[in-house]
């Protein structure tokens, strides 16, 4: 049973694997860092100096009485917040990542489209052989 384990830990593709994993973690990192602080800043900018980040909702006020200035001081105090900025900035995640991915896939078809097919290999002489004993026999 170690022995299977080992091989199968072994194989390239769990190797492909978990280098996949982690190079899409640190993209996602990338993709947040870009959404939050190069997309966003100017998109509030637009819209009258508005943070996606500290949009939110109180649903319940905490301990100390807002109005609350972000999340973060909201949630110290115990308040329950319905946090849609973040949620925006989620979705503009996902849109900019499935976009990426979307670009990676259309460049990798076209460069394998871009591949001329391989020529035919010629049949084996055995092959030749019984295909000309083949129409031998059928004159």
């Amino acid at each position: 049973m170690l022995k299977e384990f080992k091989d199968f830990a072994l194989k390239g593709n769990v190797l492909d694997l978990a280098i996949g994993v982690v190079i899409g973690a640190a993209f996602g990192k990338i993709v947040d860092s870009l959404v939050k602080d190069i997309i966003m800043p100017p998109i509030g900018l637009m819209m009258g100096g508005v943070d996606f980040a500290n949009m939110f909702a109180v649903l319940k006020p905490g301990t100390t009485a807002g109005p609350y200035a972000t999340v973060e001081i909201a949630q110290k105090a115990g308040a329950v917040t319905w946090n849609y900025g973040l949620f925006i900035n989620s979705i503009l995640t996902f849109v900019i990542v499935a976009f990426a991915i979307f670009m990676l896939v259309k460049a990798y078809n076209a460069a394998k489209k871009a591949e001329p097919p391989a020529p035919p290999t010629p049949p084996a002489e055995d092959v030749l052989l019984l295909r000309e004993i083949r129409d031998s026999l059928k004159k």
